[in-house]
Formats: C-alpha cells, sequence, structure tokens
C-alpha cells in the first residue's frame, strides 16, 4: 500500500505492509510543484515494486488550486483510488494511522488533532473516519473560539490563525513590537521575520519571560479547541500531535488544565488523552491505508 501526504513545501511518501510497518519512505521538497515532488517521492518508495495499483492521497487542504494542480498530476501519472476521487483531508488520514498503528491503537472512537504549519483534526468512529457530506468533518481551523471578529480568522480560521505556527510567530512579533523584549530577538538578530516557532518554544525552555507567555496562550487555544472536538465527537481517546507532541512538555500540562475547566467532569475522567507517535508520516500512512482498503 502507498500513500502521499501533500504539504506546502514538502511531500512524504510511505510504503507499508499488511500490518502497517513502513517498508519505505521518501521526504522531496515541493520546490512550488508538489505534484512533480509527489511523482518523484512515489517512485522512490515504490522502487522495484513498480506503479502502485492503489495509492492514497492525503492534503491538509484538498480543495486549495496548488494542491487540486498536485492531485491532476498525479492522475495522469497513476491510477487507483484517491488519485481519481479526490485528497482526503491530511486530519482524517493521520486519525486513520493513529488509530490503527499509533496511539490510539485498540480504541474504536478516537479524536486527531494536530498544530505545525497549518491545524488539522479528523475523528474515527467505530473504527471508521467520519468524513462528513462533503469531506470537510474534522476541519479543526475553523473552530471559532474568540467572539472578535478578525480579517485573518475570516480567510484562515481562528484556530489556523491563532495556534498554526505563523500565528505563535505573529503573537510573539506583537509581543516584541509592544516593546516586550525576548531573547528571540537575540536569536534572529533582531529580524522579526526569522523567528520560528521553534526558537519560541526552545526560548520558554530556558525561562525566556516572553516566549512563555505566548506558549500559555498557545496552550489555552489548543485546550479551548480540544474540549470543542471532544463535546461534539466523545471518543475514548484524544491524540495530540504536532507541536503537541514534540512540545509535550510545555504544552500538555496547561492543556490538561484547560480542557479540565472547560469539558463536563465525568468526560474528562473518562478521557484518555495521548500524544502522537506517527510524526511527520501519520497522514501518508493513513492514506495508503484508507487506499488498500479501497481495493476489491
Amino acid at each position: 500500500m502507498l500513500g502521499v501526504a501533500l504539504e506546502d513545501a514538502r511531500v512524504i511518501a510511505v510504503r507499508i505492509g499488511d500490518a502497517g510497518d513502513v517498508l519505505a519512505r521518501a521526504s522531496v521538497a515541493a520546490d512550488g510543484d508538489p505534484g512533480a515532488a509527489a511523482v518523484r517521492a512515489i517512485e522512490e518508495v515504490a522502487g522495484a515494486a513498480g506503479p502502485p495499483s492503489a495509492l492514497g492521497v492525503a492534503a491538509a487542504f484538498p480543495e486549495s488550486p496548488s494542491m487540486a494542480q498536485a492531485l491532476a498530476g498525479l492522475a495522469r501519472r497513476f491510477t487507483g483510488p484517491f488519485v481519481k476521487d479526490g485528497a482526503i483531508p491530511a486530519g482524517t488520514a493521520a486519525a486513520v494511522a493513529e488509530a490503527w498503528i499509533g496511539a490510539g491503537r485498540g480504541a474504536q472512537d478516537v479524536v486527531f488533532f494536530a498544530v505545525g504549519t497549518h491545524s488539522i483534526g479528523g475523528i474515527v468512529r467505530a473504527g471508521m473516519p467520519v468524513t462528513g457530506a462533503r469531506g470537510r468533518a474534522g476541519s479543526v481551523g475553523w473552530l471559532s473560539l474568540n467572539p472578535v471578529e478578525r480579517e485573518d480568522y475570516r480567510k484562515a480560521g481562528c484556530v489556523e490563525a491563532e495556534v498554526a505556527a505563523a500565528g505563535i510567530v505573529r503573537r510573539m512579533i506583537w509581543r516584541i513590537k509592544a516593546g516586550d523584549r525576548s531573547r528571540v530577538q537575540d536569536t534572529v538578530k533582531d529580524d522579526l521575520s526569522a523567528i520560528t516557532v521553534g526558537m519560541i518554544l526552545d526560548a520558554a525552555r530556558t525561562q525566556d519571560g516572553v516566549s512563555i507567555s505566548v506558549v500559555r496562550d498557545t496552550a489555552k487555544y489548543l485546550g479551548m479547541a480540544a474540549a470543542n472536538l471532544v463535546v461534539v465527537a466523545d471518543p475514548e481517546t484524544l491524540i495530540l500531535g504536532g507541536i503537541m507532541a514534540s512540545a509535550a512538555d510545555l504544552l500538555l500540562e496547561p492543556m490538561r488544565t484547560e480542557l479540565a475547566r472547560r469539558l463536563p467532569k465525568a468526560m474528562m475522567e473518562a478521557l484518555a488523552i495521548e500524544t502522537a507517535t506517527l510524526g511527520d508520516e501519520a497522514a501518508a500512512i493513513g492514506a495508503a491505508r484508507l487506499a488498500g482498503a479501497a481495493v476489491p
């Protein structure tokens, strides 16, 4: 089974066995052409096995023009489920993977929530992905958490604007421009455009006050979003990915606190909260799993 995840700057492809073991993997820079990058990545993982009979494709924004163009290029080069029919949301694919062989193994009802370059989510109910009437279920970036109307909320959604990578960096820049001093400025030599989420997280670990404040605000938004997902889906297991897994030392406990504040006590006590284990390959693995299941 082959799966590919189309991202803004790269493409991740995997070939997996029936038990979910990753037999081959590839990561190829998109360089402005995710379709061509996907072809190279797929050919790399396919190896001597030749062209795939079924290929699962996942993308954070399947309907975006760049992803649609990439998918069209893949459809011309390969055949099989999902290449013809369209990409599935990366959050749905990652939820399938984590429920199958990852942090949600053994659970029938799972909610997956991750933030990195973008915010993604997915729901597995009774072992099957919940996609919605038009495949948009789990579009967590559009959860509304702030009654204030902002232009970036209307363009990308509140969660996406606040806790995806660009949003976290933006909040740090706002604090610096408002007069707060952070050691992150020293790291980038006052070139604010060079700030990354990783720098903010590293500074928070070394007790930089502004970074700690930005991380706390991030955890609050993440906890609110996660609570909304939990009350809607009522899962056995909530799986947290992206920076919530890689920076669990900073984010997990304040998120738990926020969840406990916003969920009914009985629901919180019954909820298993896990950090994702499949990393950046989760969406590609889940896409491959779904493609394999679609083959007669």
